[in-house]
């Protein structure tokens, strides 16, 4: 059975070391007790996404054998922190809220830019058709609100002092 990867060449199927579908699964001793772990790594990255306990085998010495079932079940949460961390990243970078001045909605949007050289992020306006009605660079550290938005677009769309 020739099992591939893509980027590592041949899966591996060991019972304390498992590679297919662009991760890895490695069991390693748990540094905290005498028990054992599993580090979950994705192709590519550096660090694992998900290190978790691991059950003893039958001589309550060694670990259980990584399997099929268990590597799909370790892939699935591990991808599931993944997209939950990415998630949280994009929310704390992209803010957004409506308001209604003159009658009209407003989507007022911030996009944190959190570039090392020139941290900066960018405030934009939409108005109910999706249309573009102003955008421009601001502070990264800008407080986006309900009164922040009303007060930008009264103002012109000026930028915020």
């Amino acid at each position: 059975m020739d099992h591939r990867t893509g980027t590592d060449g041949e899966a591996i199927h060991e019972p304390t070391l498992w590679r297919d579908n662009g991760w890895t699964a490695r069991v390693i001793k748990n540094e905290d007790d005498e028990g054992w772990a599993v580090a979950m790594t994705r192709d590519g990255e550096p660090e694992p996404a998900l290190v978790g306990p691991w059950t003893m085998g039958r001589d309550k010495k060694n670990p259980k054998p990584l399997d099929t079932a268990a590597f799909n079940v370790l892939v699935k949460t591990a991808a599931e922190v993944i997209r939950r961390h990415e998630q949280a990243l994009h929310a704390q970078h992209h803010k957004n809220v409506s308001v209604t001045v003159g009658g009209q909605r407003v989507l007022v949007t911030l996009d944190i830019v959190p570039d090392e050289d020139d941290p900066h992020a960018v405030l934009a306006a939409q108005d109910a058709f999706g249309e573009t009605l102003a955008k421009l660079r601001v502070k990264p550290g800008f407080k986006l609100t309900a009164t922040s938005a009303e007060a930008w677009i009264a103002d012109d769309f000026r930028k915020p002092g």
